[in-house]
């Protein structure tokens, strides 16, 4: 995905299922990754995960992407005029090019 923003081939499509999988995606493997002693980080899907953190006395707290948000967008999206949402996906571009 990263290579189709750089190269700016991110479509509707793209940007409407990303949304819709922060959406409605399952937290279960951010709740995993505070849960058990050694988890297998390259295996989880941690996009839901916003923030961690981890107090003083070894208490964690995980915060997850603002659902609500993310309908929000999908809705915009999906009620965007093409016009809008090509200036986006080109600003897309332009910022991946920016990447070293």
């Amino acid at each position: 995905m990263k290579k189709r923003i750089k190269n700016g081939k991110v479509n509707r499509q793209d940007v409407t299922r990303r949304l819709a999988e922060l959406a409605f995606g399952e937290a279960n493997d951010c709740v995993r990754l505070i849960l058990e002693q050694s988890p297998e980080l390259d295996k989880l899907d941690l996009s839901l995960l916003s923030e961690i953190k981890r107090s003083e006395k070894g208490s964690m707290e995980i915060k997850l992407i603002d659902r609500l948000q993310a309908l929000e967008q999908l809705a915009r999206a999906a009620s965007e005029e093409p016009e809008g949402l090509e200036d986006f996906l080109n600003a897309l571009g332009r910022a991946g090019e920016a990447e070293p």
